[in-house]
C-alpha cells in the first residue's frame, strides 16, 4: 500500500455483493494476492476519489469480529489497522436482509474508525418491496449510509464522496448503542489484558470496543499478532462475572441484538410483506435428502463428466499442440547441430545437441505440461463461481455436510473431493472455497488420495497386461472388477485418513453446520470470469514455475550422463537387432535409460521396493512418475525398447512385461505383482503437479513434504501387505 495515500477497507458479511462492489469501484486496477503467513486471499486496488485516489482492499467475508476462523482473522487485522493504519471503512449491508448485517456494522462503529454503509442490493429490496430507509438508517447509525447496487454501479458517486468526506473528516461519532455500566467495566478491565500497542492513544470508547471483542474471542487473539496476552486476566474476569451469577458472552452479544431488535421495525415504511414463496417451493426439493440428493448427483455428474471427459479434446489440443512444437523445433536443431558438427566439430555439435534437448523435453515440455492443466482448472473454477453465485453451492453444502462431518469434514469440501476424481491439481485449489484453514488443509492432505484420470492409463496397462478377461465361477469381467476396486479402494481410504489425520494431525472439529442459504441470483458474469482469471493466473505464475522446474530437472535425470550412440551399443547387438527387425533407436534409447541417473537410482532402490515384487526397471517407471503419474506407460516402453510413445493398449509392451523373468527365472510381471502396483499407485505421491500446488495452497513446503512422506509411507505398506499377503495365500 502506498504511504501517501489513505487506505479504504470493504468489510461486510458473505453473499452481500461486497466483492461484486469492490471490483466495481476498483475496475482493472484491482489485484488478488495472499495475505502473508496464510492461505487466505483478499484484493487490493485503487479507488478514484474526488481529491485523489484511495487504495482499497476486499478482505473476505464475515459476520462478526470473533476471529475464529483464518479469514475472520485477515478480516481483523484490517479492520483493526493492526499492520497498516485505515483511514475509512466501507461496510457493506444487505438490504433485503439488514438486520443480519447489523450486528457486524455496531462492533465496527464500535472501533471509532471513520464509516461509511453501502446499502447495497437495493435492487433485490425493491422487487421484493421491502425496502429500507437510507436516512433513518444513518440517523441511527451517525454515520453516512448511502444505497447503492453493485452490479450495476448504481449510488457508486455519491458512495465515493461520502468516502472522501468522512477521510477528510475524520471525527467519528460515538456508537449508537451503550454497554451496561457492568459490562463498560469489564471491557475496559479486558482492554488492559490487550499489548498496549493496540490500545496506545487510543479512545476510551475504543478501548471499550477492544476489550469487548477480546472477552469474546481469546482463544483467537493469539494468532492474530505474535505479541503477549494476559489471558489470565481474561479468565479472571469471566470467572468474577460468573460467581455473580452473570452471563458474560450472553451480554457482550445480546446488548448488540437488542439495539438491532429495537429499531429494525423503524427502518422500513409501510411495505408489502416479504414473499420468499418461490425460493421456498425451490428449497423444498433442492434440501430434500432423496430430490435433492438426485439433483445434487445430477449436477456433480455434469461437472466431474466435463472435468473428466469434455476437457479432453481441450487437453488434447494444448498437449498436440506443445507436441507438435517440439516436433519442429527437435527438426530445427537437430539440422542446427549436424552443421554445427560438420563445420566445428563434433564437441560443438554435441553441446548444439544438448541445447535442443534441453529446449525440447525440458522447457517445452515443461510448459506444456504447466498449461495442459488449464482447461480442467477454468471448467471447475467457472462451475464453483456459477454454483456459489446462484446460490446452489450453499444447499449442496448443506446437502453433504451431515454426511462429510462423519470424516471430518464441512460439507463444502464435496467439491473438491469429487474434483480429485479428474485432477488432483485444480481440486486442491478448489478447497480455497472452504470457510476454515483447517478444513482447507485437511482437504487437501486428502485430495490426492482420490483416484484421479492420471492413473487411469496405469491401471489400464496392468490390468490389460496381467489380469484374465474371465476366471471361471466369477460372473463379472476380472478386469473391470479390478478397476472399479481400485477406484472403490481410493474412496474408502480418502475417508479413512481424513478420519485419521483429522484426529491426529489436522485437530479440531469441522466448521459449524451453520450454512447460511442466500437467495437465488443469476450469477454475475464480471464476477465469474474474474473468479476464472484469478485461479488461473495464481496456478501459471506461482505452482507452474515449480512445475517447470521440477519437470526439467527430471528430464536431467533421465537423460544424463550423455553417451555416443557407439558407447552404447556393440557390433553384435545392433547386427542382431538388425537381424530381428528391432529399432536400433529404441535399443539405443533403453541402454541410455539404463546408464541415465535414474536407472542409477532404480537400481539402487530395488533393496527397498523388491519386497513388493518389483524390480529395477519399475523402479525406474516409478521415478519417471513422478512428472505425472500417466508417464509410467511411456517410461516404461523406453525401458523395454518399445519406444516413448508406447500406450497403455500396446501389445508388443504387454508381450515384454510377460517375457521379462527375475535372475532366477520367476516372471517379475504376475497378477500379485500387477496388484501390488496399483495400489502403490493408489496412495502414493506420484505427481510434481500436485506438490507444487500444495507448496502454493498451504505457502510452505511443510505440508507438501508431510503428504509425500504420509502417501509415500502409505503405499509402500499397503503394496507390501498386498504382496506379500498374496505369496503367504499362494497367489504368488
Amino acid at each position: 500500500m502506498s504511504a501517501e495515500q489513505p487506505r479504504v477497507v470493504f468489510v461486510g458479511n458473505p453473499n452481500t455483493g461486497k466483492s461484486t462492489l469492490f471490483n466495481r469501484v476498483t475496475g482493472s486496477a484491482a489485484h488478488v494476492s495472499n495475505v502473508p503467513g496464510t492461505t487466505v486471499s483478499r484484493t487490493d486496488g485503487r479507488w478514484s476519489l474526488p481529491g485523489g485516489a484511495v487504495e482499497c482492499v476486499d478482505v473476505p467475508g464475515t459476520y462478526s469480529l470473533a476471529a475464529h476462523s483464518a479469514d475472520e482473522r485477515v478480516a481483523l487485522d484490517a479492520i483493526i489497522g493492526l499492520e497498516h493504519p485505515t483511514s475509512a471503512l466501507v461496510v457493506v449491508l444487505d438490504a433485503p436482509r439488514l438486520a443480519r448485517s447489523l450486528y457486524l456494522a455496531l462492533q465496527v462503529l464500535e472501533l471509532g474508525t471513520p464509516v461509511v454503509c453501502a446499502l447495497n442490493l437495493m435492487d433485490e429490496a425493491r422487487t421484493q418491496g421491502r425496502v429500507p430507509s437510507a436516512e433513518r438508517l444513518a440517523e441511527l447509525l451517525g454515520v453516512p449510509v448511502v444505497p447503492v447496487v453493485g452490479r450495476t454501479g448504481e449510488g457508486l458517486d455519491a458512495l465515493g464522496a461520502a468516502v472522501r468526506e468522512v477521510i477528510e473528516a475524520a471525527s467519528p461519532p460515538p456508537p449508537p448503542h451503550e454497554p451496561s455500566d457492568a459490562l463498560r467495566a469489564d471491557a475496559l478491565a479486558a482492554a488492559d489484558s490487550l499489548p498496549e500497542a493496540w490500545t496506545a492513544g487510543a479512545s476510551e470508547g475504543r478501548r471499550v470496543a477492544l476489550g469487548l471483542w477480546a472477552l469474546l474471542s481469546d482463544d483467537g487473539v493469539e494468532a492474530i499478532a505474535d505479541v503477549a496476552i494476559d489471558h489470565v486476566a481474561l479468565v479472571g474476569i469471566r470467572r468474577r462475572a460468573e460467581d455473580a451469577g452473570r452471563d458474560l458472552m450472553g451480554e457482550v452479544v445480546g446488548h448488540r441484538y437488542a439495539w438491532i431488535d429495537r429499531v429494525s421495525p423503524s427502518l422500513y415504511s409501510d411495505a408489502a410483506p416479504v414473499d420468499h414463496a418461490a425460493q421456498d417451493r425451490v428449497d423444498r426439493i433442492l434440501l430434500h435428502p432423496l430430490w435433492g440428493s438426485l439433483v445434487f448427483a445430477a449436477v456433480m455428474f455434469v461437472v466431474f463428466q466435463t472435468l473428466f471427459s469434455w476437457s479432453g479434446p481441450l487437453v488434447d489440443g494444448i498437449d498436440g499442440a506443445f507436441g507438435w512444437l517440439g516436433d519442429v523445433v527437435a527438426g530445427a536443431m537437430a539440422a542446427a547441430t549436424e552443421a554445427a558438427t560438420t563445420s566445428a566439430g563434433p564437441a560443438v555439435g554435441a553441446a548444439v545437441g544438448f541445447l535442443g534437448d534441453l529446449l525440447v523435453e525440458g522447457i517445452i515440455g515443461g510448459v506444456g505440461s504447466v498449461l495442459v492443466f488449464i482447461p480442467q482448472i477454468g471448467l471447475l473454477f467457472l462451475f464453483i463461481s456459477l454454483l456459489e453465485d446462484s446460490g446452489y453451492l450453499a444447499r449442496a453444502a448443506h446437502l453433504m455436510d451431515r454426511i462429510l462431518r462423519l470424516a471430518g469434514l464441512p460439507g463444502q469440501a464435496f467439491v473438491p473431493l469429487l474434483s480429485g476424481y479428474a485432477c488432483a491439481v485444480p481440486a486442491v485449489m478448489a478447497t480455497r472455497s472452504l470457510p476454515r484453514h483447517r478444513d482447507r488443509l485437511l482437504t487437501m492432505l486428502v485430495v490426492p488420495l482420490t483416484s484421479c484420470s492420471a492413473r487411469l492409463p496405469v491401471y489400464v496397462l496392468l490390468v490389460a497386461a496381467l489380469f484374465p478377461e474371465t476366471v471361471p465361477g466369477l460372473p463379472v469381467s476380472a478386469q473391470a472388477l479390478a478397476l472399479f476396486t481400485m477406484y472403490a479402494l481410493s474412496t474408502v481410504v480418502s475417508v479413512l485418513a481424513a478420519v485419521v489425520l483429522g484426529r491426529l494431525v489436522v485437530t479440531g472439529t469441522a466448521a459449524p453446520a451453520l450454512l447460511e442459504l442466500p437467495p437465488y441470483r443469476w450469477p454475475h458474469p464480471p464476477n465469474v470470469w474474474r473468479s476464472v482469471k484469478n485461479a488461473l493466473s495464481a496456478f501459471v505464475t506461482e505452482a507452474g514455475q515449480v512445475i517447470l522446474v521440477a519437470t526439467i530437472v527430471l528430464w536431467g535425470l533421465l537423460s544424463f550422463p550423455r553417451y555416443e550412440p557407439t558407447e552404447l551399443l556393440s557390433p553384435d547387438t545392433v547386427a542382431e537387432a538388425r537381424a530381428e527387425g528391432v529399432s536400433i533407436d529404441d535399443l539405443a534409447q533403453t541402454e541410455a535409460l539404463r546408464r541415465s541417473y535414474a536407472g542409477q537410482l532404480g537400481r539402487a532402490m530395488e533393496p527397498v521396493i523388491a519386497p513388493l515384487g518389483y524390480d529395477w526397471k519399475i523402479g525406474i517407471g516409478l521415478l519417471g512418475s513422478f512428472a505425472a503419474r500417466e508417464v509410467f506407460v511411456s517410461t516404461m516402453g523406453l525401458v523395454y525398447g518399445i519406444g516413448d510413445d508406447a500406450a497403455e493398449d500396446d501389445v508388443s509392451l504387454h508381450e515384454k512385461l510377460h517375457a521379462e523373468k527375475h535372475p532366477d527365472g520367476r516372471p517379475v510381471y504376475t497378477p500379485l505383482t500387477g496388484a501390488s502396483l496399483m495400489v502403490f499407485f493408489a496412495f502414493a505421491m506420484q505427481c510434481l503437479s500436485t506438490l507444487a500446488v500444495l507448496r502454493r495452497e498451504t505457502e510452505s513446503w511443510r505440508w507438501p513434504a508431510f503428504a509425500t512422506a504420509y502417501m509415500m509411507a502409505l503405499a509402500w505398506v499397503s503394496a507390501f501387505a498386498v504382496y506379500q499377503g498374496g505369496r503367504l495365500l499362494g497367489f504368488g
